[in-house]
């Protein structure tokens, strides 16, 4: 990170410094804008909190600008295209930040959410190191990130115009093929379930008819396709931006909830939720996770993720990298959060022996000895939902 400078200090050293010294804000604004491409885009925007002058020579970081796209609207009930109208289509850059404990015994809070540049260019500059925040009950307020720990998330799409409650999802693929520039496909996870798709050919809205007997469960992209789950089907469909055409990619292990988790273009995670019969106990539930293997054509089960955290949430699923997070923080590698359920409650599980009655299990369940191994709840942790959209907030005790 970009070293703070202790003010006093810095204009001691300043009069005592050689008029030789090169004024390194006075560098061509080519040549700074390389520089920040190259370096953490937070770093930067630390820097540009030091002071107006600081703040005046680097260029906010490109990385961190928000895209947006105009898509028309179209009727809730009858899903026709209306003439009149438009929703944002916005590209987020999305982020993780780990407020630091005040002791060894605090609970730590963590802030999943998107970024962007604040439209005044009035704010104070320590202002520019901090991020909006709203929690349910309270004003928004700005949480300083000086000393957060920040784990970029990749980016995330979200239509801006509509009611949360409209929507399970987004997902957006530009069209890379020769005399298409500019071009791109929309899949909307709309209204319990119903996909629909827009090209921004037609700049329409239709319903994706090929599937429109089933109900949508995950929309997600992974490497240049669509992947969709559903919610009364035991398969993942693959989608071909460039013709629309669906495949079958494989059928699910087991029936359960099932969400879909890509981590960047390494890997597609499937979490399947799996239900006890007549109990509807969150802490008694178990997953199973794999691994899309494409050449394969198959699902491969998961039992250990190594370093990385799959979060379940409401608007989108995303992975990190544990391995920089201290120990005792409440979050470790290895583990699953689900931050969705309709409880202000954050679920974390592990890979282990179930401590339930193994008729209780669904086939396909690891076995070690006569002991069943499933990715099952945590006591280790637990964690309070304070807020869902559009920034996931959650507080772990430990």
């Amino acid at each position: 990170m970009f070293p703070l400078p202790n003010m006093e200090e810095s204009a001691a050293k300043k009069t005592r410094s050689s008029p030789l010294l090169p004024d390194w804000s006075q560098l061509p604004r080519e040549l700074l804008e390389i520089i920040t491409d190259n370096v953490n885009c937070f770093d930067i925007v630390h820097a540009r909190s030091v002071c107006t002058s600081w703040r005046s020579t680097f260029p906010f970081p490109s990385c961190l600008l928000r895209s947006n796209y105009s898509l028309p609207t179209f009727d809730k009930l009858s899903r026709e295209t209306n003439e009149e109208g438009s929703y944002i289509l916005g590209k987020i850059p999305y982020f993780l930040f780990r407020v630091p404990a005040l002791t060894a015994e605090s609970p730590s809070e963590y802030f999943f959410g998107g970024i962007g540049q604040a439209e005044s260019e009035e704010l104070p500059c320590p202002i520019q190191c901090s991020v909006k925040v709203k929690i349910q009950g309270s004003d928004s307020t700005f949480l300083k990130m000086n000393d957060c720990q920040i784990f970029p998330l990749g980016h995330q799409y979200r239509m801006f115009g509509w009611e949360l409650k409209d929507y399970r999802g987004v997902a957006f693929l530009p069209l890379y093929k020769e005399g298409r520039g500019g071009e791109f496909v929309v899949l909307l996870n709309y209204y319990y379930g119903k996909l629909m798709v827009l090209t921004s050919v037609e700049m329409k809205w239709k319903r994706f008819e090929k599937l429109s007997e089933t109900l949508c469960s995950n929309v997600v992209t992974f490497r240049g396709r669509f992947y969709v789950s559903f919610l009364s089907r035991r398969t993942v469909v693959v989608i071909d931006p460039h013709s629309l055409e669906v495949t079958d990619l494989m059928p699910l292990p087991q029936t359960g909830l099932n969400f879909l988790v890509p981590s960047g273009d390494d890997e597609l995670f499937l979490v399947e939720v799996m239900v006890p019969s007549g109990d509807f106990d969150f802490n008694r539930f178990t997953c199973n996770v794999s691994r899309v293997d494409e050449e394969a054509g198959k699902w491969v089960k998961v039992s250990d993720l190594g370093d990385r955290v799959l979060v379940i949430a409401r608007l989108g699923n995303v992975s990190f990298s544990a391995k920089e997070l201290p120990d005792g923080c409440g979050v470790s590698g290895n583990s699953i959060v689900f931050t969705n359920w309709p409880q202000d409650v954050a679920l974390f599980y592990k890979y282990g022996p179930y401590q339930g009655s193994a008729e209780e299990l669904p086939d396909g369940c690891g076995v070690n000895g006569n002991i069943k191994t499933v990715w099952r709840t945590s006591r280790e942790n637990s964690g309070v939902i304070l807020n869902t959209f559009p920034v996931v907030a959650l507080r772990v005790e430990r």
